[in-house]
């Protein structure tokens, strides 16, 4: 099999893929004379002349000769058109795609070096599949649309460990995982501020430091009132829930995050009574998992795409990691709680002046 054209990095988080292709790229110039033989290109694309414009530089950068002379690199940075949205989908975009195709086809690796960076990527196009095949591909990581990938992010979030000098236990990275939302920039970056905090060498950032500084990012799990709740722990769940408030958040997203939880933890004690899956050393039996997708996939018809709703649909680590060793509580505890989270919504709904009062109470109902 002849050596590949060209490298082309991809992965659904943005951050890593350029991180990944930064180094692939620091690796590609340090094989050329001098500065005038690298030459980057955006792919940045508003529109699909943006893109028919890109890969017409490409073109004359792959055809130009080097000033002199030697072996040319070229970087296309961070291609925006390769995404499941209306550019990536445009016709025009699919020609441009094509043409690029054949420019790369017939690029001479010993002659001009082409490095690919694409973030997110529409894996199911023609072109994305050519890329991932002709290519030398560079995977860079990160959690997808459903929540698949979480291993890389913990596996560089445990490197920014070692090179700061701290200590994270693995509950109490998945904890900062939470709170940033899944996002690896933040990751690295909330990381080095825990750090720095900490000031001392061989330090351990822990549990309790995290959620003292670090604050919830994006549409995430308001992870310490919901993991509070489900560990049975009353009092770190009114703790939790003065914080929330103190910190001037709404009551809405709380039961959100807590009905969101608690359906999960419906389907799957139903599963584990009814002997459908079973709970080992590391978590959830994957076959079993998927003889009892197959076996219910009927019952959820139309939610085929990632939800709470369907339990399948889910990432099989995340959800043995909601079992837990622990004991889950009976399923008719956890029915009860689903209407003591509705009947906190109706209270807030008539008295909005009290609302953290309506969760202290909710919370006491159910776990006292």
């Amino acid at each position: 099999m002849s050596e590949p054209s060209f490298i082309y990095v991809s992965g659904p988080d943005d951050f890593l893929a350029l991180r990944a292709a930064s180094a692939a790229w620091r690796e590609m110039v340090a094989t050329v004379d001098d500065d005038f033989s690298q030459e980057v290109i955006s792919g940045h694309a508003g529109k699909v002349e943006d893109v028919e414009q890109i890969v017409n530089r490409v073109r004359e950068a792959t055809q130009t000769l080097g000033l002199f002379g030697g072996r040319r690199v070229i970087w296309l940075k961070s291609c925006s058109f390769l995404a499941d949205n209306l550019l990536g989908r445009a016709e025009g975009t699919q020609k441009a795609c094509d043409d690029l195709r054949e420019i790369l086809e017939v690029t001479t690796p010993d002659e001009v070096g082409v490095l690919i960076s694409a973030s997110p990527v529409d894996r199911r196009k023609r072109f994305a599949k050519w890329l991932e095949k002709e290519g030398e591909h560079v995977a860079s990581g990160g959690v997808d649309s459903k929540g698949n990938g979480s291993d890389t992010l913990l596996a560089i979030l445990e490197e920014e460990c070692e090179s700061l000098g701290v200590s994270m236990k693995r509950s109490t990275q998945e904890i900062l995982l939470n709170k940033v939302n899944a996002n690896a920039r933040l990751l690295l970056e909330e990381t080095r501020k825990l750090a720095t905090y900490l000031g001392e060498e061989g330090s351990e950032i822990t549990a309790k430091l995290i959620e003292e500084l670090v604050p919830n990012f994006g549409e995430g799990d308001f992870f310490e009132t919901t993991e509070a709740f489900f560990s049975r722990n009353l009092k770190w769940t009114l703790e939790a829930l003065r914080r929330h408030f103190f910190a001037g958040y709404d009551a809405r997203p709380v039961i959100a995050s807590l009905q969101n939880r608690n359906r999960l933890l419906i389907q799957l004690k139903a599963l584990i009574d009814g002997g459908e899956i079973h709970i080992g050393g590391r978590g959830i039996s994957k076959p079993g998992f998927e003889q009892a997708a197959a076996k219910y996939k009927d019952r959820f018809n139309g939610l085929s795409d990632k939800s709470n709703f369907n339990v399948f649909t889910q990432n099989l680590w995340y959800m043995g990691k909601l079992v837990g060793e622990r004991q889950l509580p009976t399923l008719k505890r956890l029915i009860d709680h689903q209407g003591e989270f509705i009947k906190a919504f109706e209270e807030i709904v008539e008295r909005p002046n009290e609302q953290e009062e309506a969760l202290r109470n909710m919370a006491i109902r159910c776990l006292a």
